[in-house]
């Protein structure tokens, strides 16, 4: 069970890094770029990948906790 938790959180969370990780990501750039306000390929990871990394911490410490310490 947990492995099914690992690849389906990480398969989620880890498209949030880059601008084409993700296709809400590219549909919000695109919808920037028509409002006169590009973002660019570096500025978006530049704010993506920190908080992608945390969130898939997070998550590695939530299955880690439910299924490797608690054993409830």
């Amino acid at each position: 069970m947990p492995m099914w938790w690992a690849l389906s959180l990480s398969a989620c969370l880890g498209g949030n890094g880059t601008m084409i990780g993700a296709s809400a990501n590219v549909v919000v750039c695109g919808m920037a770029e028509k409002m006169g306000k590009p973002i660019s390929f570096k500025r978006f990871m530049l704010y993506g990948m920190p908080l992608m990394i945390e969130s898939v911490i997070i998550c590695h410490a939530y299955i880690w906790l439910r299924y490797y310490m608690l054993k409830i």
